[in-house]
Protein backbone atom coordinates (compact mmCIF):
# COMPACT_ATOMS: atom_id res chain seq x y z
CA UNK A 1 0.00 0.00 0.00
CA UNK A 2 0.92 3.46 -0.92
CA UNK A 3 0.83 5.69 2.31
CA UNK A 4 1.35 9.70 2.52
CA UNK A 5 1.40 11.15 6.41
CA UNK A 6 1.09 14.47 7.17
CA UNK A 7 2.00 16.54 10.13
CA UNK A 8 2.81 19.86 11.35
CA UNK A 9 6.14 19.16 11.99
CA UNK A 10 9.10 17.20 11.38
CA UNK A 11 11.85 16.96 13.90
CA UNK A 12 11.57 14.74 16.97
CA UNK A 13 10.33 17.88 19.42
CA UNK A 14 7.29 15.82 21.03
CA UNK A 15 5.42 12.72 21.57
CA UNK A 16 3.44 13.32 18.49
CA UNK A 17 6.14 14.20 16.16
CA UNK A 18 8.15 10.81 17.67
CA UNK A 19 4.84 8.72 16.83
CA UNK A 20 4.60 9.67 13.12
CA UNK A 21 8.30 9.00 12.56
CA UNK A 22 7.90 5.68 14.08
CA UNK A 23 4.62 4.87 12.43
CA UNK A 24 6.33 5.66 9.20
CA UNK A 25 8.95 3.27 10.21
CA UNK A 26 7.04 0.53 11.36
CA UNK A 27 5.10 0.39 8.06
CA UNK A 28 7.72 0.71 5.80
CA UNK A 29 9.47 -2.85 7.95
CA UNK A 30 6.01 -4.23 6.86
CA UNK A 31 6.51 -3.67 3.07
CA UNK A 32 4.65 -0.73 2.51
CA UNK A 33 5.88 2.50 0.63
CA UNK A 34 5.59 5.40 2.94
CA UNK A 35 5.93 9.25 2.32
CA UNK A 36 6.19 12.07 5.23
CA UNK A 37 5.15 15.36 4.50
CA UNK A 38 5.74 18.01 7.07
CA UNK A 39 7.00 21.54 7.30
CA UNK A 40 10.42 22.45 7.75
CA UNK A 41 9.12 24.28 11.21
CA UNK A 42 11.44 23.26 13.81
CA UNK A 43 10.49 23.97 17.72
CA UNK A 44 13.25 22.53 18.52
CA UNK A 45 17.00 23.01 16.69
CA UNK A 46 16.49 19.17 15.60
CA UNK A 47 17.23 17.66 12.56
CA UNK A 48 13.93 17.46 10.07
CA UNK A 49 13.16 13.30 9.76
CA UNK A 50 10.82 13.87 7.02
CA UNK A 51 10.87 12.95 3.60
CA UNK A 52 8.58 15.93 1.88
CA UNK A 53 8.30 19.43 3.60
CA UNK A 54 6.64 22.60 2.92
CA UNK A 55 7.85 26.01 4.12
CA UNK A 56 6.74 26.17 8.28
CA UNK A 57 8.34 28.40 10.98
CA UNK A 58 8.07 29.15 14.61
CA UNK A 59 8.39 32.88 14.18
CA UNK A 60 5.66 35.35 14.71
CA UNK A 61 4.89 34.70 10.71
CA UNK A 62 3.35 31.18 11.96
CA UNK A 63 -0.36 32.88 12.94
CA UNK A 64 -0.16 33.70 9.22
CA UNK A 65 0.26 30.32 8.19
CA UNK A 66 -1.89 28.86 10.63
CA UNK A 67 -4.89 30.18 8.08
CA UNK A 68 -3.41 30.03 5.30
CA UNK A 69 0.47 28.16 4.11
CA UNK A 70 0.08 28.57 0.38
CA UNK A 71 3.52 26.91 -0.20
CA UNK A 72 2.29 23.54 1.93
CA UNK A 73 -0.62 23.82 -0.81
CA UNK A 74 1.86 23.99 -3.83
CA UNK A 75 4.00 21.30 -2.21
CA UNK A 76 1.41 18.64 -1.24
CA UNK A 77 -0.23 19.16 -5.23
CA UNK A 78 3.40 17.87 -5.97
CA UNK A 79 3.61 15.18 -4.31
CA UNK A 80 0.28 14.02 -4.34
CA UNK A 81 0.67 14.06 -7.90
CA UNK A 82 4.10 11.94 -8.12
CA UNK A 83 3.38 9.51 -5.45
CA UNK A 84 -0.09 8.90 -6.28
CA UNK A 85 -1.19 7.28 -2.77
CA UNK A 86 -3.49 4.64 -1.83
CA UNK A 87 -4.66 6.60 1.33
CA UNK A 88 -3.62 9.73 3.30
CA UNK A 89 -3.29 9.91 6.86
CA UNK A 90 -2.87 13.45 8.61
CA UNK A 91 -2.34 13.99 12.05
CA UNK A 92 -1.51 17.60 12.71
CA UNK A 93 -2.25 20.30 9.91
CA UNK A 94 -3.82 23.21 12.07
CA UNK A 95 -0.50 24.68 12.73
CA UNK A 96 1.66 24.96 10.42
CA UNK A 97 -0.08 22.93 7.07
CA UNK A 98 -2.77 25.42 7.05
CA UNK A 99 -6.64 24.00 6.36
CA UNK A 100 -5.46 25.29 2.50
CA UNK A 101 -4.11 21.75 2.26
CA UNK A 102 -7.38 19.85 2.96
CA UNK A 103 -9.13 20.05 -0.56
CA UNK A 104 -6.69 18.76 -2.31
CA UNK A 105 -7.47 15.15 -0.13
CA UNK A 106 -10.61 14.92 -1.53
CA UNK A 107 -9.99 12.98 -4.58
CA UNK A 108 -8.34 9.95 -1.92
CA UNK A 109 -9.35 7.69 0.98
CA UNK A 110 -8.28 9.86 3.66
CA UNK A 111 -8.57 9.44 7.48
CA UNK A 112 -7.62 11.95 10.36
CA UNK A 113 -6.26 11.15 13.92
CA UNK A 114 -7.45 13.99 16.05
CA UNK A 115 -4.80 13.75 18.85
CA UNK A 116 -4.99 17.16 20.43
CA UNK A 117 -7.73 19.85 20.91
CA UNK A 118 -6.26 22.20 18.02
CA UNK A 119 -9.76 22.05 16.51
CA UNK A 120 -11.81 22.66 19.47
CA UNK A 121 -9.38 25.15 21.18
CA UNK A 122 -7.27 27.65 19.20
CA UNK A 123 -4.46 27.35 22.03
CA UNK A 124 -5.02 23.84 22.28
CA UNK A 125 -5.66 23.79 25.62
CA UNK A 126 -9.14 23.60 26.19
CA UNK A 127 -8.71 25.31 29.79
CA UNK A 128 -9.34 28.60 30.84
CA UNK A 129 -7.05 31.24 32.44
CA UNK A 130 -8.02 30.16 35.93
CA UNK A 131 -6.90 26.54 35.07
CA UNK A 132 -10.83 25.13 34.78
CA UNK A 133 -11.45 23.09 31.87
CA UNK A 134 -13.19 24.97 28.86
CA UNK A 135 -16.74 23.39 27.67
CA UNK A 136 -17.77 26.73 25.71
CA UNK A 137 -17.21 26.62 21.70
CA UNK A 138 -14.22 28.88 20.05
CA UNK A 139 -14.85 31.84 18.75
CA UNK A 140 -16.53 34.77 20.75
CA UNK A 141 -16.37 33.20 23.41
CA UNK A 142 -12.07 33.03 23.75
CA UNK A 143 -12.08 36.59 23.64
CA UNK A 144 -14.71 37.06 26.36
CA UNK A 145 -12.66 34.25 28.57
CA UNK A 146 -9.83 36.31 28.32
CA UNK A 147 -7.73 33.41 26.62
CA UNK A 148 -6.81 35.78 23.05
CA UNK A 149 -6.98 39.14 21.68
CA UNK A 150 -9.45 40.35 18.81
CA UNK A 151 -6.76 39.66 16.09
CA UNK A 152 -6.59 36.15 17.72
CA UNK A 153 -10.32 35.47 17.88
CA UNK A 154 -10.36 36.55 13.77
CA UNK A 155 -7.59 34.86 12.96
CA UNK A 156 -9.14 31.49 14.48
CA UNK A 157 -12.34 32.36 12.61
CA UNK A 158 -10.85 32.40 9.14
CA UNK A 159 -9.17 28.99 9.83
CA UNK A 160 -12.37 27.55 11.14
CA UNK A 161 -14.10 28.41 7.76
CA UNK A 162 -11.37 27.15 5.97
CA UNK A 163 -11.48 23.70 7.65
CA UNK A 164 -13.28 21.29 5.40
CA UNK A 165 -13.60 18.50 7.88
CA UNK A 166 -15.78 16.42 4.75
CA UNK A 167 -12.73 15.63 2.80
CA UNK A 168 -12.19 13.17 5.90
CA UNK A 169 -13.64 9.44 5.13
CA UNK A 170 -12.72 8.55 8.59
CA UNK A 171 -12.20 10.40 11.68
CA UNK A 172 -10.50 9.02 15.11
CA UNK A 173 -9.35 9.92 18.28
CA UNK A 174 -6.48 8.81 20.80
CA UNK A 175 -8.71 8.35 23.69
CA UNK A 176 -12.43 7.79 24.84
CA UNK A 177 -11.77 11.13 26.37
CA UNK A 178 -10.79 13.23 23.23
CA UNK A 179 -13.62 11.44 21.22
CA UNK A 180 -16.24 12.41 23.12
CA UNK A 181 -15.14 16.18 23.76
CA UNK A 182 -15.28 16.28 20.36
CA UNK A 183 -18.60 15.34 20.16
CA UNK A 184 -19.51 17.46 22.25
CA UNK A 185 -18.61 20.79 20.30
CA UNK A 186 -20.40 18.56 16.76
CA UNK A 187 -17.49 17.33 15.52
CA UNK A 188 -18.18 13.61 13.90
CA UNK A 189 -15.71 10.79 14.94
CA UNK A 190 -15.89 7.48 13.83
CA UNK A 191 -14.02 6.25 16.94
CA UNK A 192 -10.75 5.91 18.69
CA UNK A 193 -7.48 3.96 18.82
CA UNK A 194 -5.12 4.19 22.11
CA UNK A 195 -1.68 5.04 20.92
CA UNK A 196 0.88 2.36 21.49
CA UNK A 197 4.47 2.37 22.31
CA UNK A 198 7.38 -0.18 21.23
CA UNK A 199 7.34 -3.20 23.81
CA UNK A 200 11.05 -3.29 25.51
CA UNK A 201 13.02 -4.72 27.99
CA UNK A 202 11.90 -4.31 31.77
CA UNK A 203 14.32 -1.78 33.58
CA UNK A 204 16.97 -3.08 35.83
CA UNK A 205 16.09 -3.72 39.47
CA UNK A 206 15.60 -0.21 41.48
CA UNK A 207 18.42 1.34 42.54
CA UNK A 208 19.55 2.39 46.26
CA UNK A 209 17.93 5.86 46.06
CA UNK A 210 14.69 6.65 45.91
CA UNK A 211 14.16 8.90 42.48
CA UNK A 212 11.06 10.77 41.19
CA UNK A 213 11.69 11.56 37.77
CA UNK A 214 9.45 14.03 34.99
CA UNK A 215 10.10 13.54 31.12
CA UNK A 216 8.35 16.53 29.06
CA UNK A 217 8.24 20.09 27.75
CA UNK A 218 8.68 22.79 30.29
CA UNK A 219 5.51 24.89 30.09
CA UNK A 220 3.14 25.62 32.13
CA UNK A 221 -0.20 23.22 31.30
CA UNK A 222 2.06 20.05 32.58
CA UNK A 223 2.41 21.25 36.07
CA UNK A 224 6.50 21.11 36.84
CA UNK A 225 5.94 23.82 39.10
CA UNK A 226 3.29 21.73 41.69
CA UNK A 227 5.81 18.46 40.90
CA UNK A 228 8.57 21.01 42.56
CA UNK A 229 6.47 22.20 45.39
CA UNK A 230 5.57 18.23 46.25
CA UNK A 231 9.18 17.69 45.73
CA UNK A 232 9.63 20.19 48.65
CA UNK A 233 7.15 17.93 51.09
CA UNK A 234 8.63 14.62 50.39
CA UNK A 235 12.25 16.03 50.71
CA UNK A 236 11.43 16.61 54.46
CA UNK A 237 10.21 13.37 55.11
CA UNK A 238 12.78 11.44 52.65
CA UNK A 239 16.01 13.70 52.18
CA UNK A 240 17.34 10.95 50.42
CA UNK A 241 15.18 11.52 47.67
CA UNK A 242 15.86 13.30 44.43
CA UNK A 243 14.13 14.66 41.37
CA UNK A 244 15.06 14.21 37.32
CA UNK A 245 13.06 16.38 35.32
CA UNK A 246 14.32 15.74 31.84
CA UNK A 247 13.21 18.28 28.63
CA UNK A 248 13.76 21.75 28.23
CA UNK A 249 11.39 24.70 27.15
CA UNK A 250 10.41 28.18 28.26
CA UNK A 251 9.81 27.49 31.67
CA UNK A 252 13.15 26.39 32.67
CA UNK A 253 14.34 29.22 33.96
CA UNK A 254 11.58 29.86 36.41
CA UNK A 255 11.12 27.02 37.64
CA UNK A 256 15.10 26.15 38.01
CA UNK A 257 14.46 29.70 40.39
CA UNK A 258 11.12 27.99 42.28
CA UNK A 259 13.59 25.15 43.11
CA UNK A 260 16.22 27.00 44.70
CA UNK A 261 13.11 29.40 46.37
CA UNK A 262 11.96 25.55 47.92
CA UNK A 263 15.30 25.27 49.13
CA UNK A 264 15.63 21.72 46.94
CA UNK A 265 18.10 22.67 43.88
CA UNK A 266 20.47 20.49 45.21
CA UNK A 267 18.20 17.16 45.05
CA UNK A 268 16.39 18.43 41.70
CA UNK A 269 18.47 17.70 38.28
CA UNK A 270 17.47 19.46 35.23
CA UNK A 271 19.13 17.84 32.34
CA UNK A 272 17.91 19.75 29.35
CA UNK A 273 16.67 17.78 26.25
CA UNK A 274 17.50 14.11 25.43
CA UNK A 275 17.90 11.86 22.59
CA UNK A 276 16.02 8.88 23.38
CA UNK A 277 18.32 6.49 24.07
CA UNK A 278 20.11 8.78 26.72
CA UNK A 279 16.95 9.67 28.22
CA UNK A 280 15.71 5.98 28.46
CA UNK A 281 19.01 5.10 30.30
CA UNK A 282 18.21 7.92 33.17
CA UNK A 283 14.58 6.95 33.56
CA UNK A 284 15.42 3.41 34.02
CA UNK A 285 16.58 4.50 37.49
CA UNK A 286 13.51 5.98 38.48
CA UNK A 287 11.24 4.52 41.58
CA UNK A 288 8.36 6.43 40.00
CA UNK A 289 7.58 8.84 36.77
CA UNK A 290 5.41 11.94 38.07
CA UNK A 291 3.06 13.14 35.17
CA UNK A 292 1.23 16.44 37.22
CA UNK A 293 -0.36 17.52 34.49
CA UNK A 294 -3.15 20.69 35.06
CA UNK A 295 -4.58 20.55 31.86
CA UNK A 296 -6.88 17.50 30.58
CA UNK A 297 -4.17 15.73 28.24
CA UNK A 298 -5.46 13.96 25.73
CA UNK A 299 -3.64 10.88 25.77
CA UNK A 300 0.08 11.49 27.59
CA UNK A 301 2.15 8.63 25.96
CA UNK A 302 4.43 9.25 28.51
CA UNK A 303 2.38 7.45 30.81
CA UNK A 304 2.33 4.59 28.61
CA UNK A 305 6.07 4.31 28.10
CA UNK A 306 6.61 4.84 31.75
CA UNK A 307 4.04 1.64 32.53
CA UNK A 308 5.99 -0.35 29.54
CA UNK A 309 9.67 0.13 31.36
CA UNK A 310 7.83 -1.16 34.61
CA UNK A 311 8.05 1.94 36.30
CA UNK A 312 5.45 3.26 38.68
CA UNK A 313 3.05 6.34 37.79
CA UNK A 314 1.49 9.27 39.51
CA UNK A 315 -0.54 11.51 36.97
CA UNK A 316 -3.21 13.84 37.18
CA UNK A 317 -6.74 12.37 37.49
CA UNK A 318 -8.10 13.94 34.08
CA UNK A 319 -8.00 13.13 30.79
CA UNK A 320 -6.99 10.35 28.70
CA UNK A 321 -4.57 9.72 31.39
CA UNK A 322 -7.49 7.91 33.74
CA UNK A 323 -7.87 5.45 30.93
CA UNK A 324 -4.21 3.82 31.42
CA UNK A 325 -4.00 3.95 34.86
CA UNK A 326 -5.88 1.72 37.53
CA UNK A 327 -5.47 3.71 40.96
CA UNK A 328 -3.95 1.80 43.24
CA UNK A 329 -2.48 -1.44 41.22
CA UNK A 330 -0.56 0.09 38.18
CA UNK A 331 0.18 3.42 40.31
CA UNK A 332 -1.89 6.70 41.50
CA UNK A 333 -4.43 9.35 40.11
CA UNK A 334 -4.52 12.44 42.03
CA UNK A 335 -6.26 15.85 41.11
CA UNK A 336 -4.77 18.04 39.06
CA UNK A 337 -3.13 20.92 40.76
CA UNK A 338 -3.37 19.20 43.99
CA UNK A 339 0.30 18.97 45.60
CA UNK A 340 -0.74 17.74 48.71
CA UNK A 341 -1.54 14.39 47.06
CA UNK A 342 0.73 14.49 44.45
CA UNK A 343 3.73 14.41 47.43
CA UNK A 344 1.28 12.08 49.39
CA UNK A 345 1.11 9.47 46.33
CA UNK A 346 4.71 9.94 45.47
CA UNK A 347 6.26 9.64 49.14
CA UNK A 348 4.19 6.37 49.29
CA UNK A 349 5.73 5.07 46.29
CA UNK A 350 9.63 6.08 47.56
CA UNK A 351 8.66 4.98 51.37
CA UNK A 352 8.48 1.46 49.89
CA UNK A 353 10.58 -0.69 47.32
CA UNK A 354 8.51 -3.69 47.43
CA UNK A 355 5.48 -1.29 46.58
CA UNK A 356 7.16 0.86 43.66
CA UNK A 357 8.01 -2.71 42.19
CA UNK A 358 4.67 -3.64 42.24
CA UNK A 359 3.25 -1.18 40.59
CA UNK A 360 5.99 -1.10 37.99
CA UNK A 361 5.00 -4.61 37.14
CA UNK A 362 1.50 -4.15 37.41
CA UNK A 363 1.76 -1.38 35.09
CA UNK A 364 4.28 -3.11 32.58
CA UNK A 365 1.49 -5.66 32.22
CA UNK A 366 -1.03 -3.56 31.66
CA UNK A 367 1.35 -1.78 29.23
CA UNK A 368 1.86 -5.12 27.26
CA UNK A 369 -1.74 -6.24 27.14
CA UNK A 370 -3.26 -3.08 26.07
CA UNK A 371 -1.27 -0.14 24.74
CA UNK A 372 1.97 -1.90 22.58
CA UNK A 373 2.78 -0.06 18.93
CA UNK A 374 1.99 -2.94 17.09
CA UNK A 375 -1.69 -2.90 18.21
CA UNK A 376 -1.94 0.52 16.93
CA UNK A 377 -0.39 -0.01 13.94
CA UNK A 378 -2.25 -3.06 13.61
CA UNK A 379 -5.41 -1.23 14.27
CA UNK A 380 -4.48 1.84 12.05
CA UNK A 381 -3.80 -0.51 9.24
CA UNK A 382 -7.43 -2.11 9.47
CA UNK A 383 -8.85 1.60 9.12
CA UNK A 384 -6.50 1.90 5.94
CA UNK A 385 -7.76 -1.20 4.23
CA UNK A 386 -11.26 -0.10 4.78
CA UNK A 387 -10.87 3.06 3.22
CA UNK A 388 -9.05 1.47 0.29
CA UNK A 389 -11.73 -0.85 -0.69
CA UNK A 390 -14.34 1.86 0.03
Amino acid sequence: MRILLLHDYGTLSGGAEVMVVNLRDALRKRGHQVLLFTSTAQPLPLPIAADETCFGTVSPLRRGLQACNPHAWFRLRQVLKSFQPDVVFVKMFLTQLSPLVLPLLREVPCALSVINYNLLCPLNTKTLPDGSPCHLPAGINCRSSGCMPWLGVARDAVQRRLTDLDVFDYIFANSSWVAERLREENVPVDGYVHLGVPQQDQRPPLGNRPTIAYAGRLVPKKGVDVLLSAMAMVHRQIPQARLLILGDGPERTRLEHLADKHGISQVVDFTGHLDCLSMEKILASAWVQAVPSLWEEPFGLVCVESMMRGTAVVASRSGGLTEQLTDGETGYLVPPGDTNSLAEALGRILADREHAEFLGQNGRQAAITQFTKEQYIDRVLEIFEMLKKD
